[in-house]
């Protein structure tokens, strides 16, 4: 862990320095067509990616998280929030790079597929429509950004071969003598191409024919190591920075926190979904047999009936077990059972294992514990053209109008906690598990998840009735990353 880590100031010349490029969004079609059957040289590409990306991201949080207002950046779990970001950066940007790498080989990491040839190209990404619905920053790195590092091109102008970035702008790199945020890797930045990052990761696979030199293996499997490091390190980030905002409202007296400390916790836990994708993805290629049906830690034919009757399961256990009942309310489950698409099986699972167990705590408390038959909660699933919509209704009493304002505020719960309690401090889980359910992080994380491939999750509310909650799932899964 990062116990008694500081932040020098020569590194934070190099955290401020990586914050000022913008982060480069990929689509989850993309990282199937590219992580199917990878070779080592597919790896290596992936690799520096996550080399030049990963720095770059981890940059904005850390600035973000040493400039919160309020006061809540001094937080002692903020801190040490802040503290294992930047070490994980500085892990990174220090990694040993490649020993250099023979023409040929280099030629064959940097060759354009032909049409021609029978190659094929990877199909661009496109804007994520969830970022109608947040209010992000205006990052200035990524709307006025360059179209080439070499200061070339204008921003916001359109250029062949480059994808759009987050706010309309231009998210090419030019690679020159250097990879653009001076993470290059030796061997790599000799060559002067103009490939936007997107493309460099997601051109096309190479082929596992070309015989590889044991070094790039090597580079591959100690670059993974250190990602599996990083991701343990950061398992309790979502717990700890909760336990951060409490640590705030404690100090401050406050009953709710601000929409701009609202808007900054969207940011921070988009961010740290898309970060852990990244990192998981790229561990399952390298260290996970092939399987048919995945490709990393997606899943090309994920079926929701199965997914959603498993998370059924799962959290009316956890009723019964919480509130002692032989059986807790039925829950009726309308889908067809061939119904799949491309997707990541645990997001898809934990959004409605959070959806349902507030259902049927709703239900549960609405007509009492002892009572002799609940009412069923349904779940309908349709496919459409473009989304697959999952709809969760309860008749468990609905929320109050006047409420309604505040069910997408983290640590918004109706639970009642002690003055003293909080989150366990030991507590080192991942973002999965039932001991966060009580803080509020339900509903708006479970939003944050559907949107990060191009979702959305939206909640229709009968006071004294029930509730109905919609899921769309973007079934096409071409939108980009969402990223604050």
């Amino acid at each position: 862990m990062s116990y008694g880590f500081k932040i020098t100031s020569a590194l934070w010349d190099k955290i401020h320095h990586f914050a000022s490029f913008p982060q480069t969004g990929v689509s989850l079609q993309q990282m199937v067509l590219f992580g199917q059957n990878p070779s080592q040289g597919t790896l290596l590409k992936a690799s520096q990616f996550l080399s030049e990306e990963l720095p770059v991201r981890l940059a904005h949080r850390v600035k973000e998280l040493d400039e919160l207002p309020h006061n809540l950046h001094s937080m002692p779990s903020i801190i040490k929030v802040k503290n294992w970001y930047a070490q994980s950066f500085e892990e990174l940007i220090k990694f040993p790079p490649l020993p250099a790498l023979s023409p040929e080989i280099r030629r064959s990491l940097f060759s354009s597929p032909s049409a021609s040839n029978g190659e094929f190209q990877l199909p661009s990404s496109t804007p994520n429509p969830s970022l109608e619905h947040m209010l992000l920053v205006d990052d200035v790195a990524n709307k006025n950004f360059p179209s080439c590092l070499d200061g070339s091109g204008i921003s916001g102008a359109s250029s062949s071969g480059m994808y759009g970035g987050v706010n309309g702008s231009n998210a090419g790199w030019g690679v020159g003598t250097g990879n653009g945020n001076g993470n290059g890797v030796e061997g790599f930045n000799k060559l002067k191409l103009r490939v936007p990052m997107e493309r460099r990761y997601y051109a096309a696979p190479l082929s596992s024919t070309i015989e590889w030199p044991p070094e790039v293996r090597d580079y591959n499997s100690r670059f993974t190591k250190m990602l599996e490091i990083i991701k343990t390190r950061h398992d309790p980030t979502v717990t700890t920075v909760a336990q951060g905002v409490l640590e705030w409202k404690r100090s401050q007296r406050a009953r709710n926190i601000g929409l701009d400390m609202q808007q900054w916790l969207d940011r921070f836990y988009l961010s740290r979904i898309g970060i852990r994708f990244l990192i998981g993805q790229h561990i399952a290629l390298n260290t996970q047999e092939p399987h048919p049906d995945y490709v990393g830690i997606i899943c090309t034919n994920a079926n929701v009936h199965d997914i959603i009757e498993e998370a059924i399961e799962n959290a009316r256990f956890v009723c019964e077990e919480h509130y002692a009942l032989f059986s807790s309310p039925p829950v009726q489950l309308i889908c067809p059972k061939n119904l799949t698409f491309p997707y990541v099986p645990g997001h898809l699972s934990h959004i409605i294992f959070e959806l349902l167990k507030n259902s049927l705590r709703a239900v549960v408390e609405r007509h009492g514990v002892g009572a002799d038959k609940f009412p069923p909660i349904k779940v309908i699933v349709v496919e459409g053209t473009e989304d697959i919509t999952i709809k969760i209704s309860d008749e468990g009493g609905g929320i109050a109008r006047s409420a309604m304002g505040l069910i997408w505020t983290y640590m918004y719960t109706t639970m009642k906690l002690g003055p003293g309690e909080g989150l366990d401090e030991g507590f080192r889980d991942s973002d999965f598990k039932a001991p966060m359910a009580g803080f509020g992080y339900g509903l708006p994380l479970s939003r944050l998840y559907a949107r990060y491939f191009g979702g959305d999750l939206r909640l229709i509310s009968m006071d004294g009735f029930g509730t109905d909650v919609y899921i769309h799932l973007n079934r096409l899964s071409s939108s980009r990353e969402p990223l604050p």
